[in-house]
């Protein structure tokens, strides 16, 4: 009568968290609606919609791909993260970085190609129309 468990209700699986240990290493693509802790190594794509924390020990080859992150450890290929990435001070990135906001805090690596989206766009649609108010 009280039970949590109701019948045709859909799981949330959006508040749990996968947990990649250290020592542990994967290789193959990822996906979960769940969050993200990797402190192993990942050779692979990851994907979800969620936040994904790399720890100190944690290496990412491949892709990553979320709504936020925040990086401590090291990751090479392409990252695309929609809402914030946040780089701390250990971490180290070389690739590809596609995101919304950026924060990069002072010793971290970060050789990589960025792109920011979201409010950059809408920048230079009103750079164009102020262009062609002047002309």
């Amino acid at each position: 009568m009280f039970s949590d468990n109701k019948k045709g209700r859909t799981p949330d699986h959006s508040n749990q968290q996968n947990r990649i240990s250290q020592g542990t290493k994967i290789t193959g693509d990822i996906g979960s609606q769940g969050g993200f802790r990797i402190d192993g190594e990942i050779d692979g794509t990851i994907n979800t919609p969620n936040k994904v924390v790399i720890g100190k020990s944690g290496v990412v080859k491949g892709s990553l791909i979320c709504k936020d992150a925040d990086i401590e450890g090291h990751v090479n290929g392409t990252i695309q993260v929609s809402n914030l990435l946040s780089i701390k001070s250990s971490a180290r990135i070389e690739g590809e970085v596609v995101v919304g906001k950026l924060a990069v805090e002072p010793g971290a690596t970060f050789n990589a190609s960025c792109d920011m989206k979201g409010t950059l766009k809408s920048l230079a649609k009103d750079d164009k129309k102020q262009g062609e108010r002047s002309a």
